[in-house]
């Protein structure tokens, strides 16, 4: 009887699997390079478009090459490849862009972890290694950076280059000079407006004052 007490209970459900250490590892390693794999094609002004199709009766069918569309469509019981869709979501809320590019890096972030520790490197060590390398990537752009705020021609010039290499993966690259004028042009000029001081305000300000009679 007490023997039968101490004995190992099976908690897995029938035809379930249990993986640890280091198979535990790599299958987790291997299942979020294959969804980097998955977006990486789509990435930049030459990526090639995906066609989804639901999982329901209708069958629906679509056509994207943007990289949080298609990881929300991606059914994935794999940890490590739901936290990097969870960056790319997080990336999406955040900015508004670059998804595929995010995931694509820490795909390789993690292609190139997966060779260090089948050498036997130690996980932590990788990991402090890359924490090592953000600061002095950080650092170097921070030395590199060139501050135009003083300047209204070099900071409408640097926004217009911004919004070409937003535009140069989208529908509109043919068009992306003319497009991106217009979207700098809206945003230097809500800001404009927003720095205006409100005359309204300023009149009725006075009239507390007892300026303006």
């Amino acid at each position: 009887m007490i023997a039968d007490a101490f004995s190992p209970v099976n908690i897995l459900e029938q035809g379930a699997q249990m993986a640890k250490g280091e198979q535990s590892r790599m299958s987790s390693i291997c299942g979020a390079l294959a969804v980097a794999d998955l977006v990486k094609t789509s990435l930049g002004p030459k990526g090639m478009d995906k066609i989804l199709q639901s999982s329901d009766r209708a069958g629906n069918v679509s056509v994207t090459n943007d990289g949080a569309t298609i990881l929300k469509s991606v059914l994935i019981d794999n940890p490590a490849a739901k936290v990097l869709i969870e960056i790319s979501k997080v990336q999406d809320d955040e900015v508004g862009d670059g998804t595929t590019s995010v995931c694509v890096l820490a795909g390789e972030f993690l292609r190139q972890a997966q060779e260090l520790i089948e050498k036997k490197m130690h996980p932590q060590t990788v990991v402090a290694g890359y924490r090592l390398a953000r600061d002095a990537a950080m650092a170097s752009l921070e030395k590199a950076g060139i501050d135009h705020g003083d300047d209204a021609e070099a900071f409408r010039a640097d926004l217009i280059n911004i919004a070409k290499t937003t535009l140069s993966s989208k529908v509109l690259s043919q068009d992306k000079e003319l497009f991106a004028e217009i979207a700098v042009s809206a945003v230097l000029s809500q800001g404009q407006h927003q720095s205006r001081p409100d005359p309204d305000h300023q009149a009725s300000g006075r009239h507390a004052q007892g300026l303006v009679p």
